[in-house]
């Protein structure tokens, strides 16, 4: 059975999606951003850094909606404005997902919603 997941304090989807879904076991976090949990419209930090550690709080903040962890995360997909801050992205990231590490895509775009530097998402497994 497939439904979709709402994270306290976490802003509701800008568009025709759901913040996360399950199907089966399965549950995918749709794409995050640093989103500032006061003030929506605004994002928290301004480099890659700051805002690769709030968007994995995000991720994280979902996931805790049906009783997962970032240690139940087999995949994420990264997406940067600046593939060369992949070694900043990178030092947070490995402090975040413990080993063994998630399987994982880092992609390059043009432009993020609302100026963003990085957008995350995931699959995990209950």
């Amino acid at each position: 059975m497939k439904y979709a997941i709402n994270g306290l304090g976490v802003p509701e989807a800008i568009g025709p999606y759901s913040q996360g879904t399950t199907a089966g076991r399965l549950v995918f976090a749709s794409g995050q951003l640093a989103w500032d949990p006061d003030d929506p419209s605004r994002l928290i930090g301004t480099t890659v850094a700051e805002q690769t550690e709030r968007t994995i709080d995000v991720i994280e903040i979902i996931l805790e909606q049906v009783d997962c962890t970032l240690s139940d995360v087999a995949q994420t997909t990264v997406y940067l404005t600046n593939i060369d801050d992949v070694e900043e992205m990178n030092e947070v990231y490995a402090r975040r997902f413990l080993q063994p590490a998630p399987a994982r895509s880092v992609v390059a775009v043009s432009a993020l919603p609302m100026g963003a530097l990085v957008e995350m998402d995931c699959v995990a497994c209950r």
